[in-house]
């Protein structure tokens, strides 16, 4: 059992983590951003005006990006069941 294979795999879900969650927050940001802006430029300063886009940008980033997470989650558990007799001997 060497320590490295476990910080490896560490590594990698870390790494897994951090693409699937800048999938879903991304697109949230950028809407955010333009709406921002807009409210700047017309001076309205109404608080759903900026919630409401960016949830409906959130959640049509886990629809279009949902199946290729659902993917790579999987291509990972199995690549992680497959190692895991390397590991322990």
């Amino acid at each position: 059992m060497a320590p490295e294979a476990f910080v490896e795999l560490f590594q990698d879900a870390l790494y897994l983590v951090l693409i699937m969650v800048s999938a879903i927050i991304i697109p949230g940001l950028i809407v955010g951003l333009v709406v921002a802006v807009f409210q700047a430029a017309t001076s309205i300063n109404e608080q759903t005006l900026s919630f409401l886009p960016r949830l409906i940008a959130t959640l049509l980033a886990l629809m279009l990006f949902g199946h290729w997470m659902t993917r790579i989650l999987m291509e990972y558990f199995f690549r992680l069941m497959q190692e895991i007799p390397t590991i322990l001997y």
